[in-house]
């Protein structure tokens, strides 16, 4: 319940940097400066060259987790946010856990069953529901919200990834660690670009207000750390899918923030379509929990 709390802040914080910072520079620097507190806490543990060392032989596992699912997870999510609203931010995280569920079909060996594609399918029509497709009124401010959504679906897709993931990698480093290291690759990976689309992303940090630099840093240290080690936490005790039902928790907190907040209002196809990704999520969940009873648990990574 306490990540659910701290990720349904996302869409808030990201509109308050909005206009202070680019959308790549609000997804990418708050996740550079808690990779660098990371390192500090990594050398405060001691062992730092054999933990680089045994993260240097898995280091496709970290790429992946950091490119597929953290890149895109946070960077999607954002420049998403940024284009839509943080009510719709909220509402279509609710898709996490049915990618999750079909993502554990490939790297957890489950099988794909009828309901689980019907489950994306309906979820998917959600997702149509929110985007305001029919209305000629504002048709250009309508489209971008619409390409919004769609970022918002694929950071889900990579947060989903991550989250499975992570579970694999469970088996041989802490929390933190995986935190670090796949932050660190997610770094190496897109400082180059950037600087390449946002190259004076860092003299903007001199220009935000007290108010922004609140959200930079809830970004940075709640979101980016604490809420992920609690999750991570949470992985290494119960199945994925279980951990990712809790994440129903999120829209419903973050709707009330936006709400509550920036004032956000919604419609009723925005009502709808979260009543239709909320049930496609449910149905699965509740129809579908063979994948607990039929889960192998934590792989070995040499296994896979």
């Amino acid at each position: 319940m306490a990540a659910n709390l701290l990720w349904a802040g996302q869409g808030v914080a990201v509109k308050f940097l909005t206009g202070g910072l680019g959308p790549i520079a609000i997804a990418l620097l708050p996740l550079y400066f808690i990779t660098i507190f990371g390192l500090l806490i990594l050398a405060r543990g001691g062992n730092v060259a054999q933990k680089f060392g045994a993260a240097w032989r898995l280091r496709r596992e970290f790429f992946l987790a950091g490119i597929c699912g953290q890149l895109i997870a946070q960077v999607g999510m954002t420049v998403g946010v940024s284009w839509s609203t943080a009510s719709n931010g909220a509402i279509l995280s609710l898709l996490i856990p049915i990618f999750g569920a079909l993502i554990a079909v490939w790297l957890l060996r489950e099988r794909l069953s009828t309901l689980r594609v019907g489950a994306l399918l309906l979820g998917l029509a959600g997702v149509c529901l929110l985007s305001p497709l029919h209305s000629a009124v504002r048709s250009g401010t309508r489209a971008h919200e619409l390409a919004g959504n769609i970022l918002i679906a694929t950071g889900c897709l990579g947060s989903a990834f991550y989250n499975v993931y992570s579970k694999r990698l469970l088996v041989h480093f802490l929390e933190i660690e995986i935190l670090f290291f796949s932050y660190l690759a997610t770094t190496a990976f897109s400082l180059p670009v950037l600087f390449m689309l946002e190259p004076h992303c860092f003299g903007g940090l001199v220009q935000l207000t007290l108010t922004q630099w609140v959200a930079f840093g809830y970004l940075s240290v709640f979101l980016y750390g604490v809420s992920m080690v609690l999750f991570l936490r949470a992985l290494r005790t119960v199945d994925v899918v279980v951990a990712s039902a809790s994440q129903y928790l999120m829209p419903l907190f973050g709707v009330a923030l936006a709400f509550s907040v920036l004032g956000e209002r919604l419609g009723w196809r925005a009502i709808l379509g979260a009543v239709v990704v909320l049930f496609a999520t449910l149905i699965l969940f509740r129809f579908d929990y063979t994948f607990r009873a039929e889960a192998p648990g934590l792989h070995d990574l040499s296994e896979l």
